[in-house]
């Protein structure tokens, strides 16, 4: 009897034992299987995704290669280099910072590949397509790393009716930030970085530049530069955009522009 009252604790302690150990492998094993496509999936999220297709537009100055929601067809280039840019009705493109409900990213872009390890200026002159009814109607330069990271330079229509500087960053979700007022009917637009900043200014003459924006360059070695229109209410309407140019040099003088 005392054999076999020794014999069972040990047998029932090793097959407890074992058993305990099934159990723990089998959920490591279980724990490593759920997780690994819910990385895959995070690292395959829009976090890093480019959207667009490829397009081929040459202007004296600057080669569009990529175009978000159609950008490519909506754009006409005339023989002196004038662009007409047409939007439709209810085109934006900003993320919602609190809700989502005005979360609108369907305005047409066109898109240059920057090498961002070397210093780059993106100019235009912008001649919004302003309506009586246009709230928020715009043209617009972006710098373009991803579709959850990106920075647009508008000249644009406000909601008493007045045109100013804009600018919205985008870093997940975007801010929002009214400058001056503008009354002349376009605008000198630029973005410039020397690698380490960029910053956005505008200019009634292109000589005299005022700085809108100013902050870190953390985007990665390879982005985009490009410009759009935008028409979040309206029915739609048409942007110009004359010389623009996109130079491998920045601004010598980040407060003044120049």
């Amino acid at each position: 009897m005392k054999q076999k009252l020794s014999f069972f604790p040990v047998v029932l302690a090793t097959v407890l034992l074992g058993s305990c150990s099934d159990n723990k492998t089998q959920d490591v094993a279980a724990t490593s299987d759920t997780s690994a496509p819910a990385a895959t999936s995070a690292t395959a999220g829009d976090s890093g995704r480019v959207s667009g297709t490829p397009c081929d537009i040459k202007l004296a100055n600057i080669h569009f290669t990529k175009a978000i929601n159609g950008a490519d067809t909506l754009t006409k280039v005339d023989k002196n280099g004038r662009m007409a840019f047409r939007v439709g009705a209810k085109k934006d493109f900003f993320s919602d910072p609190n809700d989502g409900k005005l979360s609108n990213n369907t305005a047409p872009i066109l898109l240059a590949k920057v090498d961002n390890t070397k210093p780059f200026t993106l100019v235009a002159k912008v001649f919004p397509g302003f309506t009586a009814k246009g709230l928020y109607n715009a043209g617009v330069l972006y710098i373009y790393s991803t579709d959850s990271f990106w920075q647009k330079h508008c000249f644009e229509q406000d909601e008493r009716g007045n045109h100013r500087i804009v600018t919205v960053r985008t870093m997940g979700t975007s801010d929002d930030n009214n400058h001056d007022i503008v009354k002349s009917p376009s605008a000198y637009m630029k973005i410039s970085s020397d690698t380490r900043t960029v910053a956005s200014y505008y200019s009634l003459d292109n000589k005299n530049w005022q700085m809108v924006r100013l902050y870190k360059n953390n985007y990665p070695a390879a982005i985009w530069v490009g410009v759009s229109a935008q028409c979040p209410v309206d029915t739609g309407t048409v942007s110009h955009f004359e010389q623009i140019s996109l130079t491998q040099n920045s601004v010598t003088d980040f407060r003044l522009g120049n």
